[in-house]
């Protein structure tokens, strides 16, 4: 499939056929398809500079970095390209901190097991599924993985060389799967008790995706470093690497770079997807319409034999199966919706944070049909 043309939730390809988009290219396009603001500032951008590096300061970036941190915990801003790039900033910012600042030596990350974090050497390496990495030896050193959601073998992991643990508050390429609350406090009490560093991982959950800005907001977490991506720029490359002033020391001039990081077309970018965002309160309507989709879901497939589990928050929304659901993806494709996989048999939802009711009744009543097609397939062949 080539696709050709994107508006709001619709997409069109060279054929000129329409689907309806619930992947937002893979939780990116959070305000859809060409949102207006966004477009003006780009267009803007366009006609007076494109590039000229961190040697010099960028305005929008300043901007851009003081709305984040006035709508966060955060107090400190690196932009870069991807949610890989943050992430591996996040884990550098943390080693140096305790090499540099602390000056404890400390260097060990602890991650999650179903875990995802990128696909640099040293976020693959921290990504707590084994697949990411075939291929890849030797992998940097330095890493720990534990259960996600046990408490008692992460304290068990921790010891005198634990510098940071970083989590996602929503595992989305794991399964959909979210923290559990209990462990989400705890977590933040070891850290705290331990001198550890909370990295929080928000490339997917980050922008709103959830019903808050940054995902960590449900569970009252402060984390001091949290990283933000995909969403961020409305389908233009950024991603973001957010800190708490104690941080700050330890990335001083020549600690860390980016050439195209932060340049003023990636910053107009962010500026009218911030803008729109917080005006239009975006992620307000995403818990809203997240609670809606979630209900009509749970009530459509409720006699569907295939469906295993429906689960999410906001709107990142898994639909588990009893089997692989890489065909269901391409029935579903073929009847004009687009969704992805989380894991084999996870369906995951990601629509764009403004979509209408409307939308998501055509889209509840294609899943509907796809995954009850299914369900009396096996049903036959049993």
């Amino acid at each position: 499939m080539t696709l050709v043309k994107g508006e709001g939730s619709r997409l069109w390809d060279d054929q000129g056929n329409m689907y309806l988009d619930f992947m937002s290219g893979i939780a990116v396009t959070n305000l859809g398809h060409a949102p207006e603001r966004v477009k003006t500032r780009v267009q803007q951008q366009l006609d007076t500079l494109w590039h000229v590096s961190n040697l010099f300061r960028i305005p929008q970036q300043e901007q851009a970095a003081e709305l984040l941190a006035a709508n966060t915990c955060a107090d400190a801003v690196f932009f870069c390209n991807s949610g890989a790039e943050a992430n591996e900033a996040a884990i550098k910012l943390a080693r140096r901190y305790h090499a540099k600042v602390a000056q404890t030596g400390r260097s060990e990350i602890i991650t999650f097991e179903q875990s995802f974090h990128g696909r640099t050497l040293a976020t693959l390496t921290a990504t707590g599924q084994d697949k990411v990495k075939d291929g890849f030896a030797p992998l940097p050193a330095g890493f720990r993985y534990v259960p996600f959601n046990d408490i008692a073998a992460l304290k068990a992991a921790v010891n005198e060389n634990t510098a940071a643990i970083m989590l996602e508050i929503v595992q989305g390429e794991g399964g959909v799967l979210p923290i559990k609350a209990s462990f989400a406090a705890e977590v933040a009490q070891l850290c705290a008790a331990n001198g550890i560093l909370l990295i929080v991982d928000e490339v997917q959950t980050g922008m709103g995706r959830t019903g808050a800005l940054f995902a960590h907001e449900h569970y009252g977490l402060k984390p001091d470093i949290f990283t933000a991506a995909k969403g961020l720029g409305s389908g233009f490359p950024v991603g973001a690497m957010l800190a708490q002033e104690h941080l700050r020391e330890a990335f001083g001039p020549g600690s860390h770079g980016s050439t195209f990081g932060g340049n003023p077309l990636a910053m107009s970018a962010v500026l009218g997807t911030l803008e729109t965002m917080l005006e239009d309160k975006a992620a307000v309507r995403a818990a809203e319409k997240g609670t809606y989709l979630l209900n009509a879901l749970r009530v459509k497939l409720s006699d569907v034999s295939a469906v295993k589990d429906i689960r999410g928050i906001g709107l990142l929304i898994g639909i588990e199966c009893h089997e692989p659901v890489s065909n269901m993806i391409a029935d579903a494709q073929r009847a004009g919706l687009l969704f992805i996989s989380a894991g084999p048999n996870v369906i995951r939802l990601l629509p764009n944070l403004l979509v209408t009711e409307e939308d998501m009744d055509e889209a509840v009543d294609i899943i509907h049909t796809v995954l009850a097609k299914r369900s009396a397939a096996v049903t036959t062949i049993s």
